[in-house]
């Protein structure tokens, strides 16, 4: 047992929603005593994992003890660093599970790919840690489900990593909705416009010799290797991620839910939670080479109230050019006015578009960071708690994807996260089989 464990920070139950204030780190704070430490398993060294690692590392209330990296080859330049900052080196390993295994780790942080989120999150529940895990929070919608009912059946604080949901940029657009200069808002948008480029038809080839590509593929099905089904550029296969939708889109239609349900809470309606229906259109229309996730979209999720609320997201990601402003982000309008959300700030108009306030901010993780620290040791609820926001933000992904890969209009059921009276629709929930040995936990 840790000793953080041994100081009993960990309660027995989830208090209610209490969100704490933003904290900022400015630069390399002194490390709290060892006593005093969250000690943390780092699942992933390179990529968005390189910069958790990172950012971890600074934290003064954090020990990073180990890392498990599948590729060895990546290990080093983050081992260097994180050793750097923190004045410890941690343990290195290939296989996640030892992370697992290890009764003194009190928390995991899953950088991995879309297709290794539910796992290693499942198993460090199960374990009795607490997991920051990235964004969306499963390949799909069962495995987010059943990562929630880890996360409940043992009490655990599962952060989801939607980093600006924690930005002072968030929380002042949220603050100045609230106070009712938008009006009666019924619509929102989210939208990526940021130009990316044709991955290529590279032929298959033969993995690395480092590289245990058996357990990369993990519950995936058994394919040959190919470069572009990797390192890098494995979110564009259905079988490892959930396109750009679920990439960058995540994060603005998060960004447009929140928005738009805190206009219709300034109303004195109930908060938002789920769309009743999901429309979907678009394809792989651009690019010609082996992605094959759309590179166009355009998706409406209705939501059920009187009046009934619509978001759209829209997907153009061959267009050089920003759309309203922002390359990739976020607007909610209503009848006095408008919001427009982007990365480094938003912008709020009145009624003849005129622009009356304006708010800069950027997108660092590292206040995401310290709120699921702090969240580990009060037992509140953290800024994306994965049951109340970052599931549900993920599930807009994947029935968007859904909705467009059928090309029409499906119904859910948010008690049961089902598509109502459709085998077709209900069918793309998950995987057809998860292949053995990495079934998925049961809980």
């Amino acid at each position: 047992m840790s000793k953080i464990h041994r100081r009993k920070f960990v309660a027995q139950t989830v208090a209610a929603v209490v969100f704490p204030a933003v904290l900022t780190q400015k630069g390399l704070a002194a490390k709290a005593p060892a006593s005093e430490r969250v000690r943390v398993g780092m699942v992933g060294a390179a990529g968005r994992a390189g910069s958790l690692n990172r950012i971890f590392a600074a934290n003064k209330n954090v020990e990073i003890v180990g890392i498990a990296e599948i590729d060895p080859r990546r290990l080093p330049a983050t081992l260097e660093r994180v050793t750097k900052t923190q004045g410890h080196k941690p343990k290195t390993f290939t296989d996640f599970r030892k992370l697992v295994e290890d009764p003194t780790i009190d928390a995991l942080c899953v950088g991995t790919p879309d297709h290794w989120h539910a796992i290693p999150t499942i198993m460090g529940c199960l374990a009795g840690k607490d997991v920051y895990v990235e964004k969306p929070d499963g390949h799909n919608i069962v495995e987010g489900q059943r990562m929630v009912m880890a996360m409940r059946k043992h009490k655990r604080i599962v952060q989801m990593g939607s980093q600006h949901r924690s930005t002072e940029r968030m929380q002042t657009a949220l603050a100045y909705i609230r106070e009712g200069h938008l009006g009666k808002c019924l619509v929102a948008k989210a939208w990526e416009s940021t130009k990316q480029g044709n991955i290529g038809r590279p032929p298959d080839g033969v993995a690395p010799k480092e590289v245990d590509y058996d357990m990369w593929l993990g519950s995936a099905p058994k394919r040959p290797f190919n470069p572009k089904r990797f390192h890098g550029s494995w979110r564009w296969f259905y079988d490892y991620g959930a396109g750009d939708l679920g990439n960058d889109g995540v994060h603005r239609l998060d960004m447009a839910f929140a928005a738009l349900s805190a206009a219709v809470e300034t109303e004195g309606k109930k908060p938002l939670r789920m769309p009743r229906k999901i429309s979907g259109t678009g394809g792989k229309w651009y690019f010609d080479d082996a992605q094959e996730w759309p590179d166009t979209m355009q998706v409406t999720y209705e939501y059920p109230g009187t009046p009934p609320r619509i978001l759209t997201y829209e997907m153009r990601i061959w267009s050089p050019y920003p759309y309203l402003g922002e390359a990739e982000g976020s607007a909610v309008f209503g009848d006095q006015g408008y919001i427009i959300l982007g990365n480094n700030g938003w912008r709020a108009y009145t009624r003849g578009g005129k622009l009356v306030k304006e708010h800069g901010g950027g997108s660092d993780a590292t206040p995401h960071v310290q709120d699921f620290i702090d969240c580990i040791k009060t037992r509140k609820r953290p800024w994306c708690d994965l049951e109340t926001v970052g599931h549900p933000a993920s599930v807009l992904c994947h029935a968007g994807n859904i909705a467009t890969r059928l090309g029409r209009t499906i119904t859910f059921d948010a008690k049961t996260e089902t598509f109502v009276n459709d085998k077709e629709a209900n069918a793309m929930r998950g995987r057809p089989e998860w292949r053995k040995p990495w079934v998925l936990p049961e809980v």
